[in-house]
Order: structure tokens, then sequence, then C-alpha cells
């Protein structure tokens, strides 16, 4: 089953809002086995949602439109679909029922313009939002089965309609595969190197199988995909591809089935109830706020700090003065004594701390901007590490995050 993702809005044209309503709705569809034949965003005008209409339903089963469902002369989706389909826009009761709802928990009232979010083409059928004021609709075309599916922009409300309506009313309207994804998160070897080592793996795979490379800054997540009728048999030829790639690049994997590092930190800590503490210069909080982004993060996370100056480090961390002054403070004495010094102050079984040169200014010739140090002390010791990360500041600071994490990740399974 293909399906085709349409977003229509003139704020994500000129980028004012970032479309994340694509990746979202295509992870959905995949996850529900379903594939997705075409993404595209268009502005607010009728030629260009008729003619992307058109176009998406001669290669798709079905299309999901999302945005203009508003209630101002901008929003013109609901009309041109009326167009489209030969129909007439009607009040819905139960639409409006919704409408009334929301406006009386917020104690306001419904306006004229408000009620008109209760119109819909009186040959489709309603979807319901809970979460606003602008209901999902729902069409199909009889001589071809197909369906085109309008939803909010709101990422909040669409997700909520695919989740509960759309998603099952597609899987019930047509035959959908199963999709099994296997997530490897593999640290310490670059894409080009990785595909090189596993090459001779690779080709042996089963044409049921596709393996994808998902570079990431100073990582690289591998996605094994199966698709077919048969869930246990799909599981089964996953498991016996592992089992010949392991050998191969065992060594680099710090996680499976998770989509990130902090996920599979997350999962590591909670099962082993660790608890742990930060201390970040150069990465100025970029690690507790990827590991407290996650829910559940309060029990195993003590606190961090972020301690930028050598005045901080000092009073905060217990750095000692005379290492700032004899090392610096982007050195490996000054890493192990805020990793040290944060695990001790906060109380937790591991601390981790980073020192660097994020830039574009600061570096010099002994120490060039891009150059990080890394520490993680646990109750048994300090491992530290020294990264030359190059020169875009963005990209030091996301690479130190992943190294320092992986660091971590490798400290709690040598255990």
């Amino acid at each position: 089953m293909n399906v085709s993702i349409l977003n229509i809005g003139d704020e994500l044209l000129i980028g004012q809002v970032v479309n994340t309503n694509a990746a979202r709705m295509a992870q959905m569809l995949n996850a529900a086995g379903m594939e997705v034949a075409r993404t595209a965003v268009i502005g607010d005008n009728r030629e260009d949602i008729l003619s992307a209409l058109l176009s998406m339903l001669d290669n798709s089963d079905a299309v999901l439109m999302t945005g203009g469902l508003g209630p101002t002369k901008d929003d013109i989706t609901k009309h041109v679909l009326c167009e489209f389909f030969g129909a007439t826009l009607v009040e819905n009761a139960e639409a409006l029922a919704n409408v009334h709802r929301l406006f009386e928990a917020m104690h306001l009232e419904v306006t004229p313009i408000n009620r008109q979010q209760a119109w819909v083409p009186d040959c489709c059928t309603m979807i319901n939002n809970l979460r606003g004021t602008a209901p999902g609709m729902w069409f199909e075309l009889p001589k071809t089965g197909q369906v085109v599916v309008s939803l909010p922009g709101v990422p909040y409300e669409m997700e909520g309609l695919m989740t509960d309506e759309v998603v099952p009313r597609l899987r019930a309207h047509f035959r959908t595969a199963h999709v099994i994804h296997k997530n490897i998160l593999v640290q310490g070897i670059g894409e080009s190197f990785l595909s090189d080592l596993i090459e001779s793996w690779e080709k042996s795979l089963p044409s049921t199988i596709r393996l994808a490379y998902l570079p990431q800054a100073g990582m690289v997540k591998l996605r094994l995909t199966a698709r077919g009728d048969d869930r246990h048999a799909l599981e089964n030829q996953i498991a016996d591809a592992l089992n010949g790639f392991y050998p191969l690049a065992g060594q680099y994997v710090v996680g499976e089935d998770f989509e990130t590092l902090a996920e599979a930190l997350a999962a590591q800590f909670t099962r082993r109830g660790f608890t742990l503490a930060t201390a970040e210069s150069c990465t100025g909080g970029t690690i507790a706020s990827r590991l407290t982004a996650l829910a559940g993060a309060s029990a195993y996370f003590r606190g961090g700090v972020v301690a930028y100056s050598n005045e901080v480090k000092e009073c905060a961390l217990g750095v000692e003065h005379e290492t700032l002054l004899q090392h610096g403070a982007v050195s490996e004495a000054t890493v192990r004594q805020m990793a040290e010094g944060v695990r001790q102050r906060l109380g937790a079984d591991y601390g981790v701390a980073t020192s660097g040169i994020a830039g574009p200014t600061g570096g010099t010739a002994g120490k060039p901007v891009g150059t990080v140090w890394m520490a993680v002390a646990s109750p048994t010791g300090i491992t530290t590490r020294v990264k030359q990360f190059g020169n875009d500041r963005q990209r030091v600071i996301e690479r130190a995050t992943n190294e320092v994490m992986a660091m971590l990740l490798h400290s709690l399974t040598e255990k």
C-alpha cells in the first residue's frame, strides 16, 4: 500500500514554521506497514492543491493532507476539496458539539466564525478531533477505492487523529503488510569504514531485508527493515542476520532497538539502578537536556552543572585552582576533577564532564578549535578521552555530546 503526504501552508514554504508533520506521519504509516511514496509541501493555493492531489492519486492508494482547515479566509482546503469531489459544505452536528465543548472548557463564546469549523463537505466522513476544533475528513473514490484524508496542521492535533482514527481506518480499508525495524547504534567508526567492514555481510542479506545507513554527529544508526505477511518469520530473519553482524562490528555497537544514545542510556541506568550527574562546559547543558527530555529521567538523573567559567568549575565542582593554572580548563586533569566533583557533590554513581573549545574563536596552536576533553567517573575509576571535532561550533557540541554518551554506555556495559 502506497501513501502520499501533502502538507499545506504558506508558513511552511517560507520557513516560518518547520514542517515536522511529514516526518511524524511517515513514521506512523511505516510502522503500520504502509509505504510512503511521496511527500510534498505546497502553499495555500487552489491550483496547487488540485494539481498535487491529481498527481499523488496517480501513484498512491491514499493521500493524507494537513493544513488549511482554520476558519479564516486564507484557509481554503475545505473549499478546494468540495470542488475536487463535487461536494457542498454542510454543518456537522457532532463537529459543532465538539467546538462548543472545547470553547466551554475555556469559558469562551462560540462566534459565527468559530462555528464554521463544523462545516465539512457533504460527501466525506467526518472524523471528530478531540484535541481541536477542526475535524478530520475522510473521502473515498468509489471507482478505485482510493482514500483522501484531510487533517489539521497543528502537530498535536494531527498526531492524535492519526493515532486514534486514521491509521486504524487505513489498516482496515487496505491490506497492509507487517514491517519490522531493527535499529543498531554504532559509535567509534565512520560510515565509510563501517560500510567496508560489513560489506560481505550486507551483500549476504536476504532480499526481504533492507539496510539503511543513517549517519549522525559522531555516530551511525543502522536500520534493518523487513517487510512481509508473516511477522514471526520476519523477526527470525532479522535475528539470523544479526548473528552475522556482531562478529564483524559488535565492538562498535552502543545500543540496540533505540533511536538515540539518550534512550539507550536511560534504559541502562533504569535497569541497573545507577544514578548520574553531569558537569558540562563546552556542551553547555546539552547532555543533561538530551537525558531529561525523556520521560522517567528523574529515576536516575541527579542533576547537572553548566560550569562555563573557571570560577564555577572551582566553586561548584571542586576543581583545584592549581589544576586550572597549570593545565588550563581544556585538559585531562580538569575534566577528571569535574567528573569526580559532580559525582560526589550531587551524590551520583556516575559523573560525566566535558571541557573544550567549541569555537569559532579561542583556539591556540596547542589546543585548536574543536578540541574537547571528556571524562566518565564511576565508583571504580575515571576514564578520559580527547577528540578533535572540527571547527563548526554546533557540530563540535553535538559530536562531543554523542561521544561522552557513548563513553558512558561502554562504561556501563563493561561492568
